[in-house]
């Protein structure tokens, strides 16, 4: 049997930025930060941010964040995958959300993956 691959924290932060900076948010009228700290393999923060209606992915932490998702690395490529809606993530207990439940909302309500 094939060992599990180990994903590190750079191809982490590099899978999520290709698939949303292309994302649509041109229904985002206001500014959004999330960061995101992923626990376990590939550990570390990134943070992910609709500014001017655009997407923006940078590997630092923001501290005046709306909101901040904790999640393992495994669940967090699954997203930049498209493999799980981060609504079905959220609800189904494999991310954990802290925060303006308001600002999230609005991503998974306006926010379109290429």
């Amino acid at each position: 049997m094939a060992a599990k691959k180990t994903v590190t924290y750079e191809q982490i932060v590099e899978k999520v930025r290709k698939t949303f900076e292309n994302a649509d948010a041109r229904e985002i009228f206001e500014h959004v930060a999330i960061e995101v700290d992923i626990v376990g393999e590939g550990a570390g923060a990134f943070y992910f941010e609709v500014a001017e209606r655009a997407c923006l992915v940078e590997p630092y932490n923001y501290y005046n964040h709306d909101g901040r998702i904790i999640a393992t690395a495994d669940v967090i490529m699954k997203l930049a995958a498209k493999k799980i809606h981060l609504r079905e993530a959220w609800q189904g207990g494999l991310i954990k959300y802290e925060g303006n439940e308001v600002k999230l909302n609005l991503l998974l309500d306006k926010l379109r993956l290429p």
